[in-house]
């Protein structure tokens, strides 16, 4: 898989799809979480097959990209500048974005940061509601924090790298194995503890991490499917629908289950159905922005 070195950090990438016709068109989808991007290579792959590039990366901090703890900016924030550097290396803008969870907020906060740069938003399970909110803290930084601290000066980053979380990390890329053992506990836990400020601070808003005012914003071309689990409710994507004004909704088959956390893969049954709705849209918003042109 390539690599590029994007604002100092090692991104790992790859495209799915033709890249030797220049009419193709780039779409970018982001997975949630912490969580690297092969989960969407299935996806990818259907949605290729329609006649587009499909972008995938691992997003710093995740998949087998390089960890870098720094930066006064929350970090999905941080994701759009190096996503924005790594798509203009690649000629790739403007493009459609799409993610899941994380990655639909970060797609958002992206055409809020570049919006000549977005052809139009594509948001799966899209985050919001007091459940997530007390949930998605504790999940992210809360934790990390905490065997930061409990592991004392001399064992606090130890205590860290042996959770599962970072411990996929090093395996993944082993260069982050040596990075933590050299990286200050205390300042792991005031970097963490500053995005998990800034984390919380939008937690509160029906779409978790984006403001009424900022969802109000949005003027491109937008599709939302929403999820289905107490972390990803439907209510969530039908106020992001509501909020974004000319946005389409398309509903899946499936009810919202009472359980925190529907794994992306086991939507796999629908990811035909995914891949055809958004080639369908993404089809449409080019032929309008065609005939605008």
């Amino acid at each position: 898989m390539p690599v590029s070195k994007i604002n100092g950090v090692n991104i790992n990438w790859r495209v799915v799809g033709d890249r030797g016709k220049d009419n193709h068109p780039w779409v970018v989808m982001t997975t949630g979480g912490r969580r690297g991007h092969d989960e969407f290579i299935p996806l990818a792959e259907k949605i290729a097959a329609y006649g587009y590039r499909v972008m995938l990366h691992d997003r710093r901090n995740t998949g087998a990209s390089d960890i870098l703890i720094a930066g006064d900016e929350g970090e999905e924030m941080i994701w759009t500048r190096d996503m924005h550097a790594l798509l203009s290396e690649q000629n790739a803008l403007p493009a459609f974005f799409s993610g899941s969870s994380a990655g639909a907020r970060t797609s958002i906060l992206f055409y809020l940061n570049y919006p000549q740069a977005v052809r139009g938003l594509l948001l799966l399970r899209v985050t919001g509601g007091p459940f997530a909110a007390g949930r998605l803290p504790e999940n992210y930084y809360g934790q990390f924090i905490r065997a930061a601290k409990e592991g004392g000066k001399e064992g606090g980053m130890a205590a860290v790298c042996a959770m599962d979380a970072w411990k996929e990390r090093i395996a993944a890329n082993p260069r982050n194995g040596d990075y933590l053992a050299k990286l200050p506990a205390q300042q792991f836990i005031d970097v963490l503890a500053r995005w998990n400020e800034i984390f919380v601070a939008g937690g509160h808003y029906p779409v978790m991490g984006v403001s009424p005012e900022q969802l109000r914003a949005v003027k491109t071309p937008t599709i939302v499917i929403p999820g289905n689990d107490n972390t990803h409710a439907s209510a969530s994507g039908l106020t992001a629908h509501r909020m974004i004004a000319g946005s389409e909704l398309h509903q899946l088959p499936i009810t919202d289950q009472d359980v925190p956390l529907i794994p992306f893969p086991d939507w796999g049954a629908y990811e035909p159905e995914i891949a055809r709705v958004f080639a369908d849209f993404m089809k449409r918003a080019a032929a309008a922005e065609s005939k605008a042109a």
